[in-house]
């Protein structure tokens, strides 16, 4: 098990409050147009990708300069309206996306140092407690319960 240090950081808590609070002020105005869908509805959905971004803003662009071929049971009005949303929103959902995975590296990165160190810790502790230093006995019980790995039967075929 390595102990290289890859991350050394201290983020002070007011950054975090600050962005915390900026991102519950974002969410808060974003909120009354916001839409939630449920896993299955959201399977359902055509879903629009890179190439039909462009597409779609095409043919938005004929149906202004050629109105002539839209359908009568097209509603141009909210086609416009969906794919304005689509356009403002992209920026956002870009922007947040960036935020939350550099935000989850780091903590994985973090986390997995954290988790490297507390099993050096709990080895120093099981050897101590097994050379029979008192005080290392309550300690050694206590993260024994944590650090109890189960049993793993093997699959028969």
């Amino acid at each position: 098990m390595s102990t290289q240090n890859q991350i050394s950081i201290e983020i002070p808590q007011t950054v975090i409050d600050d962005v915390v609070t900026k991102l519950q002020d974002c969410k808060h105005q974003l909120a009354p147009y916001l839409q939630g869908l449920t896993a299955e509805e959201r399977q359902k959905l055509f879903k629009m990708g890179d190439k039909t971004v462009a597409t779609v803003e095409k043919t938005q662009e004929y149906v202004v300069t050629n109105p002539q071929f839209v359908p009568v049971y097209m509603d141009q009005d909210e086609f416009k309206k969906d794919v304005t949303v689509v356009s403002q929103l992209k920026a956002v959902v870009n922007l947040s996306t960036q935020l939350a995975t550099d935000a989850d590296d780091t903590m994985m990165l973090a986390g997995s140092e954290a988790l490297q160190n507390a099993l050096l810790y709990y080895g120093q502790i099981k050897e101590a407690h097994l050379k029979g230093i008192p005080t290392a006995k309550p300690i050694y019980e206590d993260l024994s319960e944590r650090f109890k790995r189960g049993t793993y039967k093997k699959k028969t075929q």
